[in-house]
């Protein structure tokens, strides 16, 4: 049995190659925690807590998760480091979903690091290629838009996402498909809007869409299922679904008929296993893995939980150039032919950290020893 040693925290700023713009703003400097859980053996796995630099996709910024995870949480780590007793202990902390779910992931790695296998094999997953697409956010005009997606698609993205909001919707869809009418197309609001914005998005049938991603309130399920009673495109939820409980009742309510699993959003790999579970397995209704701009360790994560059976839509998980010069991992995240990344057949998330480039790039750091 292994013996958790210490846990170390660092608050990393990382530059973007450009900003990124959503309906919440715009971020051209993405902060991250990442987590280091190290065991007597001196075996380290990582995890990457996502929270951002203000409370605009959720309650948690970086300094709420530097709080919660330092006070709070890592006392609640067991000393086998095992990762479901970790999320039993932290039950007892509401909400805060983005700590948990970054130490959590460390322990993940962790496991599956000591086990001698890749992670995605201890969670159940059944391929190692996964298909992914670009997501792109709101820019200054439809014409810089368009020399974006053509940039994205010949780099070997296949599908692609791009960001709506009031005043930067269907005029820009029907710019982008006249461009482009053939591309897998999918667009995504951040909860932007309204059911009295229905008439108006309802039009986004015409253009045969993949999907329609949170367009009403991020905790809303009732407006979600009246509009999805009238519309052919199907919705997805993304903020709406904090967890398996939020998921359950979508199904029961007819919310949606996809769901995009963020880890960081829902709590961690045990958690998104369980939507996965309920909506994949159970429901037979599609999900697929959305991203927050993680950095090569979070990526790694995200990899894995893309090969699980139910993930049948392309996942929002980019290569690390798509938003990075520089990575923090030893090998960054590359796309392969087919739009698609591998997940490393190596013990754990299959990276490992670039220690000089992951101390480069922090602001704190923080070390506990443990047990």
């Amino acid at each position: 049995m292994t013996r958790v040693k210490r846990v170390q925290f660092y608050e990393v700023w990382m530059p973007l190659k450009a900003g990124f713009r959503t309906s919440f703003g715009e971020t051209r400097l993405r902060p991250a925690i990442i987590v280091g859980v190290e065991d007597e053996s001196g075996t380290v796995g990582w995890g990457e807590i996502v929270a951002g630099e203000g409370p605009w996709y959720s309650y948690e910024t970086v300094w709420t998760a530097w709080h919660i995870a330092l006070d709070f949480l890592v006392k609640m780590i067991p000393e086998d480091g095992d990762p479901e007793k970790f999320i039993a202990s932290a039950e007892r902390v509401r909400g805060h979903n983005m700590a948990k779910a970054g130490i959590e992931m460390a322990l993940w790695d962790l496991k599956a690091r000591l086990e001698g296998v890749p992670l995605y094999r201890l969670i159940g997953g059944v391929r190692r290629e996964v298909r992914v697409g670009v997501s792109i956010g709101i820019k200054d005009s439809v014409e810089e838009l368009l020399e974006a997606i053509a940039y994205y698609l010949d780099q070997g993205y296949a599908r692609i996402k791009i960001k709506i909001a009031p005043g930067w919707d269907l005029e820009v869809v029907d710019r982008v498909r006249k461009e482009y009418p053939d591309i897998p197309l999918q667009v995504d609001a951040n909860a932007a809007y309204t059911l009295l914005d229905g008439p108006r998005l309802k039009k986004l049938d015409d253009y045969d869409l993949l999907m329609i991603e949170q367009p009403f309130h991020y905790s809303d399920l009732l407006e979600h299922a009246d509009f999805q009673s009238m519309i052919k495109t199907p919705l997805c939820l993304d903020e709406s679904i904090k967890s398996h409980r939020e998921a359950v009742a979508a199904l029961r309510l007819d919310s949606a008929r996809i769901i995009n699993i963020k880890p960081g959003r829902v709590g961690g790999i045990i958690e998104s296993l369980r939507i996965h579970d309920i909506w994949s397995m159970k429901a037979h209704r599609p999900v697929w893995i959305g991203g927050m701009l993680e950095t090569g360790v979070g990526r790694g994560h995200l990899v894995a939980l893309a090969t699980l059976p139910g993930v049948a839509y392309p996942s929002d998980i980019s290569a690390s150039d798509r938003y990075y010069e520089e990575d923090i991992v030893d090998e960054p995240w590359k796309l392969q032919p087919g739009s698609k990344l591998v997940a490393p057949d190596k013990p754990g998330i299959g990276v490992e950290v670039d220690y000089d480039k992951l101390v480069k790039h922090s602001k704190r750091t923080k070390e506990v020893r443990l047990h």
